[in-house]
This record gives structure tokens, C-alpha cells and sequence, in this order.
């Protein structure tokens, strides 16, 4: 069986994706499955395991290679559509459900288009594509629902694997040696894509000085694109007790998390990331729910604000002042103490 899997954005979601792709593979262990994604989100399936190849589109520029495929410009879209459409796919689950996301489904010419129906997708006209809907869990994490999908081809798992195998770099290496070695540093991730995800930087600083104290453990503070003097400045408030991690790609972070004695972060992709690779989690939350979003290990601990929110999934504040900053630097050292078991 060949199987094509369209989720196409952003980070945290393709992670919550992957369960989809070791269910199948534990179920079903020869089939072949490829994953349409956009260029910007497909280094995390670049340490998948299990996936035969990514076909990536919306990229700036084209190639081929053994395990991916990549469509640039104009041009390519129509080039992906011909190639989708070549690959004789036997069906294709679509977990995004939005317009675009649907169309890129049907547009590979498989015989069965399955998604979510019209109450479970983001964009309702989405669901009319689909040759076969499957009603999603009315509540619980995302990755129940993108486990759901499957019944359609008679799998119901309710195991949650994540299929990643990171390398990391010497310089990250180098990093977590320096850090004290795995299980002795702390890792603050301050940044995410919306500023209503943002806890405030001096707060992160404040919270490495505590930690400190309180364990003796020294924090690392990750980063990325752009994001460096964020990093900075949680460097400047943290009494010297914590260090800019070095530049890191999806490979290297997940090592960086999965090594960490904990991680303090806000809802964005790399608080996923560390999820996945098991780390020990204070996740951080305002604008978003974490029943559906947040850690789903048993231990990890969650200070949330979104029941008092005015502006749920909306990149910035309509009040003025995010709700993720009424969370205090003494909830999140109680909760940082609690999952370190101190």
C-alpha cells in the first residue's frame, strides 16, 4: 500500500502528525508512505523514522534526492501536482484540514482522500474534498485526534510513539558537555512565533537565577532565527546562572531537549519538540488550551491562563497586556521543582 500523509504547517503540528506515521507503520510495516509539507517545516521530517520521502512544495528552489523531492517557484506547483499524480497513490489522509491542504489531497489523483468531516476541520469547505470523512474526538489532545483518521483503514491505536532519531552537531555537543552534561542543565525556550506566547524575557532570567539556587543546575537558553537577542537578554537577567545555547537546527534542538535535566517553554514548536524526545516538561500557556495542544506525559505541569483569556488563538493581545504575563516566576520555580522531583 502507498500512502501520502498532506500536513503542511508549522512545527508543533507536524510533530503532533507523527504518531499518525508509526501507527502505520507498526499496523501495517510494508507500507510506503511519503508527507507533503512546505518547505519551512520540513526539516522535523528529516529525522523521521519510518518515512520513505518528503515531497516538499512552496520551496525556492527544486531537487531530488533519494528520501525528498522539492518543487520551487511557480512553476513547481503544477511540476508537485504531475509528480503527486505519477506516484499512483492508493490513498492519502489529510490532517490539516484546511481549503489548501484538501486540494493538494486531491490533487495527487488518489482514489481515497480521507480527512476529517465539516465539524472537525478549521476550514469547513475543506471537508467537501474528501472522498471519506471520519468524525474527530470531541475533546481530548490533537493527537488523538490524528490518530482517529485511521479508523477509516481499520486501525484504531491508541499508542503515541514518535518516531524521531536526532544527530546533533559537535558544536551542540560541545554545548551540553559545557552545560555539565545530559541531565544537568536546564533548558528555557523563550521565544515563539506569536507574541501572545511570549513569557517575558527578564522572567525567564529571574527563573534561571532561582533554579540555580534552589538545584545548582545552569540553563541554556535556546533560539532561532532572529531570535538571538531574545536570548540575550534572558542571558543579562539571569545573574550569570545561564548561556545562550549556539545556533541550532531541528536535529541539534532535539538533542539539546531530550538531554536536559528540564524544559521551560510557551506553546511553540520546540516545547513539542522537547515532548517528543521525552524531556521533562513546565509548559507555559495564555492564548491556547493545553488539553489540546500542550505535554500529554502524566508528569509534566502546565501553568496555564487560558480560562481567563479574552483573545484564544489570536497572535496578539486585545487587551493590552498578554494574559501569559499574569503567570509569576514563583508558579513556574514551584512547578520546575515539582517535575525535577526537588
Amino acid at each position: 500500500m502507498r500512502v501520502l500523509i498532506v500536513r503542511l504547517s508549522a512545527l508543533g503540528d507536524i510533530v503532533h502528525a507523527l504518531p499518525v506515521l508509526a501507527a502505520l507503520r507498526a499496523k501495517q510495516p510494508d507500507v510506503e508512505v511519503d508527507w507533503l509539507v512546505e518547505e519551512g517545516y520540513a526539516p522535523i521530517l528529516s529525522i523521521a523514522t519510518g518515512l520513505d520521502r518528503r515531497i516538499i512544495v512552496r520551496a525556492r528552489s527544486s531537487f531530488a534526492r533519494s528520501r525528498a523531492v522539492q518543487f520551487g517557484g511557480l512553476r513547481g506547483y503544477l511540476q508537485a501536482v504531475s509528480f503527486l499524480r505519477s506516484q499512483n497513490y492508493d490513498l492519502v489522509f489529510d490532517l490539516q484540514g484546511l481549503i489548501k491542504s484538501a486540494l493538494w489531497a486531491r490533487a495527487s489523483g488518489a482514489a481515497r482522500v480521507i480527512g476529517f468531516d465539516r465539524d472537525s476541520v478549521r476550514e469547513t469547505p475543506a471537508s467537501a474534498l474528501y472522498t471519506e470523512t471520519v468524525p474527530a474526538p470531541a475533546a481530548g489532545h490533537v493527537i488523538r485526534k490524528n490518530l482517529s483518521i485511521l479508523t477509516a483503514i481499520g486501525i484504531d491505536s491508541s499508542a503515541v510513539e514518535l518516531p524521531l532519531a536526532p544527530k546533533a552537531s559537535r558544536e551542540t555537543v560541545v554545548a551540553i558537555e559545557t552545560a555539565g552534561g545530559p541531565l544537568q542543565y536546564v533548558v528555557l525556550n523563550p521565544s515563539a512565533a506569536w507574541p501572545n506566547k511570549r513569557w517575558p524575557p527578564e522572567r525567564f532570567g529571574a527563573l534561571a537565577s532561582a533554579l540555580h539556587a534552589r538545584t545548582g543546575l545552569r540553563s541554556l537558553v535556546t533560539w532561532g532565527p532572529s531570535e538571538q537577542g531574545l536570548a540575550a537578554a534572558v542571558v543579562q537577567a539571569s545573574n550569570d546562572t545561564a548561556t545562550a545555547a549556539p545556533p541550532t537546527d531541528v536535529a541539534d534542538l532535539a538533542v539539546l531537549m531530550r538531554d536536559a535535566a528540564l524544559v521551560v517553554s510557551g506553546d511553540t514548536g520546540p516545547l513539542h519538540i522537547a515532548a517528543a524526545m521525552g524531556a521533562p516538561l513546565v509548559g507555559l500557556y495564555g492564548p491556547t488550551w493545553p488539553e489540546r495542544n500542550g505535554p500529554w506525559h502524566a508528569r509534566d505541569v502546565v501553568i496555564s491562563r487560558a480560562s481567563t483569556c479574552v483573545c484564544h488563538h489570536k497572535r496578539g493581545c486585545l487587551r493590552g497586556s498578554p494574559c501569559i504575563n499574569d503567570i509569576t516566576v514563583e508558579e513556574v520555580l514551584a512547578a520546575a521543582e515539582r517535575r525535577l522531583g526537588r
